[in-house]
């Protein structure tokens, strides 16, 4: 038992240690983004012109929601990010009323926190319908929407509960429906079979033309102006001077029809992120394809996302069976501190795994691998500490005594007869976490720790189930792999048990 906790405390440390080098580079210019199309491609194109001025710049991309890319700002875990002067104006700092670029930057100031570079184009909220729906009901305007009340909404989470969103927009329009929260990425489908009535929008989004929408006129004016600028670590032009030199060069160079086009070689033609913002910093605008399944599933990613993947859950099990087991011994023997500890991380299984890392990513102030380890390893305390519970109450009462009277004393009848004995529970144990942690890894990719979820999370933005399935493929895949791993070591323990009477 000794050499597998060993082995176990080494590989977490190990992988601890390369995740605080992979995802802690200090001299790298860190650039995040939210988790829709435009941000994407914006992270990608500010992290091409800092690398273009000899900065090292590293994208952590699909963040999450305006909170969560924010704190991660806040935290230092990213040093810029592309958002909108709106989202700043009425989300970040809680105005009531529009406020000047000079205003803003004051505001933010204290905060530590700097507002620069209008990239050149607006992107605000809309609400949208299919045109010949708002046609037939002869609706033009938001205020159109109070006259009926039947009309199905599917709007993001985030809009419903935005500062800018739907509270206050049902409030100025008196409007009566209840909208159902609904991701970004799949309301364009929804909307188009016919499943629901009216979706939120960007106005820059691509499938607005394509699926003929008609964008319902905010006549009261109620949505600020979103225009994208950068926002950033007030420290950033001092510690990259050359890449914040580039970066501003950016000012005023995307109008709203060359953002949309970006946008729909995304969406639209299935071309990454990566080209489309190499072949905007280089003047082209090729017509290529995103490639078929087969290309996206073995796309030049797969080896970091698989070293990512696998790190993460090698070193969540590891540090589970090194804090479970011991708890578990400690417990097994006394009914009711074994019933609190089970109950305990019973009740862990029942968190949401998003709202437990929002959690987490406040109580460690970052983002990134620290608060994704910490989840998994939570998750994965239960099926090692109940399997190592059970194990060691099925050792026979017999063989205990018999090791006690041959002077063995608790902790030498514990190492050399009752872990031996409960070995194979115990690892069916690790084998359930093992299988419970591959796929909740996934979840990693909504705060930036990497893994096969970034392609899941990406897909859900795109609304591409290829991508999606790229990622959940390889997961499986994975999941899978450790199965068999964990037969063999089932057989060899069997082998093992049966020889012993042997000799």
């Amino acid at each position: 038992m000794h050499l597998p906790l060993r082995t176990c405390a080494a590989v977490a440390l190990s992988l601890l240690l390369s995740f605080a080098l992979t995802h802690v580079h200090a001299q790298a210019l860190k650039i995040g983004s939210k988790r829709f199309t435009e941000s994407y491609i914006l992270a990608e194109l500010l992290a091409q012109t800092a690398r273009q001025a000899g900065a090292a710049a590293e994208v952590r991309q699909g963040l999450g929601n305006t909170a969560i890319v924010h704190a991660a700002l806040r935290s230092g875990s990213i040093d810029l990010y592309p958002e909108y002067l709106g989202t700043i104006d009425r989300e970040i700092l809680g105005n009531t009323r529009p406020h000047s670029l000079a205003e803003i930057r004051a505001q933010l100031q204290p905060l530590g926190l700097g507002v620069d570079i209008p990239l050149g184009f607006n992107d605000g909220y809309a609400l949208a319908m299919r045109g010949e729906t708002a046609k037939r009901l002869g609706i033009r305007r938001l205020a159109d929407l109070a006259a009926h009340p039947a009309l199905r909404l599917g709007l993001s989470n985030e809009f419903i509960g935005r500062a800018d969103g739907w509270p206050g927009l049902a409030a100025r329009y008196s409007l009566p429906q209840k909208p159902s929260g609904l991701d970004h990425g799949l309301a364009y489908d929804a909307l188009a079979a016919g499943q629901i009535d009216v979706i939120d929008i960007y106005t820059t989004d691509a499938k607005i033309a394509q699926l003929g929408l008609t964008v319902l006129a905010d006549d009261d004016a109620y949505f600020p102006r979103y225009d994208a600028v950068v926002l950033y670590r007030l420290d950033v032009p001092q510690r990259f001077p050359a890449a914040w030199a580039a970066l501003r060069k950016l000012e005023r160079s995307i109008d709203e029809p060359a953002m949309i086009a970006m946008n729909a070689r995304a969406e639209l033609q299935g071309v990454g992120f990566e080209q489309i913002a190499r072949d905007r910093l280089a003047g082209a605008a090729t017509m290529a394809g995103g490639g078929g399944a087969m290309d996206k599933l073995l796309g030049p990613d797969l080896a970091r996302l698989t070293a990512q993947h696998l790190g993460l859950v090698l070193a969540a099990v590891c540090a589970a069976v090194l804090i479970g087991v011991p708890l578990a011994v400690l417990a097994a023997p006394r009914p009711g501190p074994r019933a609190l500890l089970l109950g305990a991380a019973s009740l862990l299984q029942t968190v949401p795994s998003i709202a437990l890392l929002a959690v987490l990513i406040s109580l460690t102030n970052r983002i990134g691998a620290v608060p994704a380890l910490v989840a998994l390893t939570l998750y994965a305390l239960l099926p090692i500490m109940r399997n190592c519970c059970t194990g060691l109450a099925e050792v026979p009462a017999g063989l205990k005594d018999a090791a006690t009277a041959l002077g063995l004393t608790p902790v030498q009848r514990l190492v050399h007869i009752e872990l031996p004995l409960a070995m194979p529970t115990l690892v069916a144990g690790i084998r359930t976490a093992t299988s419970i942690t591959v796929g909740t890894a996934t979840i990693a990719a909504f705060i930036g720790a990497g893994g096969y979820g970034e392609r899941i999370v990406t897909g859900l933005a795109l609304n591409d189930r290829g991508l999606m399935l790229a990622g959940a493929l390889p997961s499986a895949a994975l999941a899978l792999a450790f199965e068999g791993l964990f037969g063999l070591l089932a057989w060899w323990l069997f082998r093992s048990r049966a020889a012993v009477p042997a000799r």
